[in-house]
């Protein structure tokens, strides 16, 4: 199997365990190594893109703030906006970018933040124009603590 392969196989498994209801801390544990293996995979595709590094540094940040490891989920939002803002990428991964940031904060307990960098993502996703995925941006904002 090749890097893109891993990459897409890890990234999935993730998801898996983040949807997971009673996931243990075993469960916490896996999918932060799944979590790192997706995005160094990616990192070593010939073909990676800066969409995909955004991306896997948003999937860190999310996996983080769930496991309540704040700082660290801040770290990797930061990263994934330098990156989104570097690479110019389109709203809807700046807004991601965004929301990740948020969601760290709101572990960190910093709600002024928190409030700051959700409204900024709210407002890139006013400029996503595909209707789905604006959907899946305002329905992750929503789940945010505030």
């Amino acid at each position: 199997m090749e890097h893109k392969q891993w990459a897409a196989s890890c990234f999935n498994k993730v998801w898996d365990l983040l949807g997971k209801e009673d996931r243990s801390e075993r469960d916490d544990d896996e999918m932060v190594h799944l979590c790192h293996a997706s995005f160094w995979h990616w990192s070593q595709h010939e073909g990676h893109t800066a969409t995909n590094i955004s991306i896997g540094y948003w999937q860190l940040a999310r996996v983080y703030a769930v496991i309540g490891q704040g700082e660290q989920a801040l770290a990797y939002a930061e990263k994934c906006l330098k990156v989104t803002a570097e690479a110019e990428l389109a709203p809807f991964y700046m807004a991601y970018a965004h929301e990740a940031q948020a969601r760290a904060y709101a572990v960190l307990g910093e709600r002024e933040r928190m409030e700051a960098a959700a409204a900024e993502a709210s407002r890139l996703t006013e400029r996503v124009t595909d209707a789905e995925s604006r959907g899946w941006l305002l329905a992750d904002l929503a789940t945010i603590a505030r």
